[in-house]
């Protein structure tokens, strides 16, 4: 029976998938008179993906910030959205991030369309209210709670713990790295003064700039935010209307009547809204897909994770191709690398460095940080011709560090275990289990410091430095991209956009052809379950959104997304026995 269930399924998605085409979904049909509406909730990535839980049978789907940027901008455009209404719960993002979404937000503003902005989640955090802020409507949930404290970081210590179970961690930095503070938790019990003093200059310098927009777009004084943030006196949302952070408070009725009003209609039941995620995914692929086959003159290449040979995230063997694949492409002419890294492998910075410094001499690279560029993240970024970074950016942190833990303590005195040798050579047992000689650990010292000075040559040839010079502002030390534009470590302030309107000036292309990579590659089978999503009230859930289908559906989907990877000769069963 599930055969014949599943052969005729396929049958039955086969033909919606035909009636696709071979350019994916039919267009998004807009009414006129629409409202685009948004809801920043959950984790904001550099790119979009939609996967299956199986465990929970939940489509999750998350949407890349470049998603975003391009459905904000396509929509100023769009005659039949007439504005935005922007709800926001959960917002997992990096504050440049936040930054990039606020700023594409004011455009569309600045371009006559309106913006309503709702917070409406239990506690308003800070991060959420920043990107709210920029909207010139901006109400509140009249019992939410608020949070206006200022920036503050709290980091674990390991070393007791580590301690009372004999470990203990060698660790050996760059002779000179005292702000490399990322392996102090493994042999202190409190921030080094370099650690508090780089973190305090960083975080004093993310406020700054933050308050700065809040002050601006609400026509407040930036000072008078600090006070509240330290006399603590915003603690509900009607506290915010009082101090003119937030317009007022609503129910959300009050909201979609409001709404009703500004697009003439009679009543909420009239609304027309417009789920932004579906907007602007819908408007970015089909954007893609004419692009890819219209020669494409800027590549915009997304890099985002810790940075490896191989793996999920930034791994060198992924980066490494689509540099060379778009060096060999003759249309582009220029390239725009996004990094939102904060290292990682230092083979695998090398060899992506290496891509960049090549696709540099031949075609222009410039480089947008995104929430953090920092160490190996800096490191691939810096043979650029020109560096973008946010104020809020992380960047920095050129040092490297080893860290090789000895446990033997631990097995003798925890577990009972001891270990005996035998060896040809001196250093043939450099193992965990035994703590490593003075002059074992001088070896490791040297090879760190080598690869630092490298990591100094590499920054100074790049940003056209001397290497002494790179090693003042170095040292390990973590900077905001405000104070690393000051320092010449960033060459412009701005994002994404910013970054690909550069590089196209540079390039001297008057009408720009954008195609990002890695390329989309299309799923059907994930197309139709977002079509088939309940969209009814118009959610545009931005970040993560789970999605419940049907047991059986999924069950369905699962049978045929392994048919569709299958390939060459199998030997397997030739059908799946369910046990029930």
């Amino acid at each position: 029976m599930s055969l014949i269930g599943l052969l005729i399924f396929s049958l039955i998605i086969g033909g919606i998938i035909g009636s696709f085409g071979d350019f994916g979904p039919k267009p998004l049909a807009v009414k006129r008179n629409s409202i685009l509406h948004m809801t920043l909730n959950g984790v904001i990535k550099e790119r979009s993906d939609v996967s299956l839980d199986p465990s929970s049978f939940q489509l999750t789907s998350t949407i890349g910030l470049s998603d975003v940027l391009f459905g904000l901008e396509t929509a100023k455009n769009d005659s039949k959205i007439k504005g935005l209404f922007l709800e926001i719960e959960d917002l997992q993002c990096g504050y440049a991030t936040a930054k990039e979404i606020r700023s594409a937000l004011k455009a569309f503003q600045r371009s006559g369309k309106f913006i309503v902005a709702y917070n409406a989640g239990e506690l308003i955090s800070q991060k959420e209210y920043y990107v709210t802020s920029v909207a010139k409507e901006n109400y509140g949930f009249p019992s939410s709670t608020m949070e206006l404290t200022g920036l503050g970081t709290e980091l674990m210590f390991f070393k007791g713990a580590l301690d009372k179970l004999d470990v203990e961690v060698q660790v050996i930095r760059g002779s000179n790295n005292d702000f490399k503070s990322a392996v102090e938790p493994f042999f202190r019990s409190s921030m080094s003064d370099s650690a508090k003093l780089q973190i305090n200059k960083y975080l004093t310098s993310m406020w700054e700039d933050i308050r700065t927009d809040i002050a601006t777009d609400r026509k407040l004084n930036a000072e008078i935010l600090n006070n509240l943030a330290d006399s603590m006196k915003v603690k509900r949302a009607d506290d915010a209307v009082a101090y003119d952070l937030l317009d007022g408070v609503k129910y959300r009725d009050e909201i979609l009547s409001l709404l009703a009003k500004k697009v003439g209609v009679d009543n909420e039941e009239d609304l027309s809204l417009q789920a932004f995620e579906k907007y602007a995914r819908k408007k970015f692929k089909q954007n893609q897909v004419l692009t890819k086959n219209d020669k494409p003159n800027i590549a915009v290449i997304l890099a985002e994770g810790e940075v490896s040979t191989n793996g999920d995230e930034l791994s060198s063997e992924d980066i490494c191709k689509l540099f060379r694949d778009v060096r060999g492409n003759k249309s582009i002419k220029t390239v725009v690398f996004r990094v939102n890294s904060p290292g990682g492998s230092a083979l695998a910075s090398d060899e992506i460095w290496r891509e960049v410094y090549l696709t540099n001499k031949v075609k222009k690279v410039i480089v947008s940080m995104g929430d953090v560029a920092a160490s190996g993240g800096y490191y691939i970024a810096a043979p650029a011709t020109a560096i973008f970074a946010e104020p809020t950016t992380i960047t920095g942190s050129i040092g490297v560090f080893g860290m090789i833990p000895y446990l033997g303590k631990m097995f003798e005195n925890k577990l009972g275990f001891t270990f005996d040798r035998a060896s040809t050579n001196l250093h043939s047992n450099m193992s965990l289990n035994r703590r490593l000689s003075s002059e074992e650990m001088n070896f490791i010292q040297q090879e760190i410091d080598s690869i630092y000075s490298q990591f100094l040559g590499r920054v100074a040839e790049g940003r056209k430095m001397t290497k002494e010079q790179v090693n003042v502002v170095a040292r390990g030390r973590v900077w905001t991209g405000a104070d690393a534009k000051k320092l010449g470590l960033v060459d412009r302030i701005g994002g994404l956009q910013d970054a690909i309107t550069y590089a196209a000036k540079k390039a001297d292309i008057k009408d720009q052809r954008i195609l990002y990579y890695p390329l989309m590659e299309s799923d059907k089978f994930s197309e139709i379950i977002e079509e088939l999503k309940d969209d009814s009230d118009g959610s545009g859930l931005i970040g993560t959104g789970k999605s419940k289908l049907s047991d059986e559906f999924l069950m369905y989907y699962n049978e045929l997304k392994k048919l569709e990877s299958r390939s060459g000769i199998q030997m397997r069963l030739p059908y799946d026995v369910l046990i029930h």
